[in-house]
């Protein structure tokens, strides 16, 4: 074998072995660029679960709260968060007076402390609300 054949042999080889680099190489690239992808995928996925599972019933729970505050008026039949009873005689700013019991003993309360307003439904006339 000629040496010079051998040269141009080798030569060519290491052209070929040149551009299987290059195209190994941006490969390589593709490859690293789908992993940091799938290494992102599972905790945005975990972000979207907890929004859709703990934060958005949350807030619509909290926009029920505060809207159900606002529209308290007088007359209206409210549980505390104490478990107290009453009908609202009087609001003044964040404060809320209600009568309880039959002796329609007031007590003042924060607007904030009212759990509920209770549906109330007479179905005897004679009935009287305690």
């Amino acid at each position: 074998m000629d040496l010079t054949k051998l040269f141009a042999f080798s030569a060519a080889l290491a052209e070929d072995a040149g551009a299987g680099t290059t195209a190994t190489t941006a490969t390589t690239a593709e490859a690293g660029a789908l992993s940091m992808v799938s290494a992102f995928l599972p905790m945005v996925l975990i972000v979207v679960v907890f929004y859709f599972l703990l934060i958005r019933p949350q807030r619509k729970k909290d926009k029920k709260v505060k809207d159900m505050l606002a529209a308290l008026k007088v007359n209206d039949r409210i549980t505390t968060i104490g478990g107290i009873h009453g009908t609202i005689v009087g609001i003044k700013d964040d404060n809320v007076t209600i009568a309880v019991g039959a002796d329609k003993v007031k007590l003042v309360f924060a607007r904030w402390a009212i759990r509920s307003v209770d549906e109330v439904s007479i179905e005897n006339d004679s009935e009287q609300l305690v």
